[in-house]
């Protein structure tokens, strides 16, 4: 059984973060999505097919089309990630600015 993907792998990829952003506005067809971007149907495919396996996407078949929408709730993930390291960080930075004010 093939691993499944993970939310840091989608957003990795610039094309990735900009299906999301057009996503998080509204439910698309694949063929609208594709219209946004100059790159191959097949790209888009794969684009697609990453952020359906990390759950950011689902897409549902409608007759002959392909509707996708948004899963925002997977990158939940990454907010707790960043806001971690965020923390930790401003800490360290207010350490540092005590040290140079004394």
């Amino acid at each position: 059984m093939k691993a499944r993907r993970d939310v840091f792998q989608a957003i990795a990829d610039p094309t990735r973060r900009a299906i999301i952003g057009l996503l998080a506005q509204q439910t698309l067809t694949l063929n609208t999505i594709a219209e946004n971007f100059d790159i191959s149907q097949p790209a888009i495919s794969k684009h697609m097919r990453i952020l359906t396996e990390c759950g950011l996407v689902v897409v549902t078949k409608k007759g002959r089309e392909r509707h996708c929408t948004a899963r925002l709730r997977a990158l939940e993930e990454v907010s707790r990630w960043a806001e971690h390291y965020k923390r930790f960080w401003n800490e360290r930075l207010d350490i540092l600015e005590d040290l140079l004010n004394e």
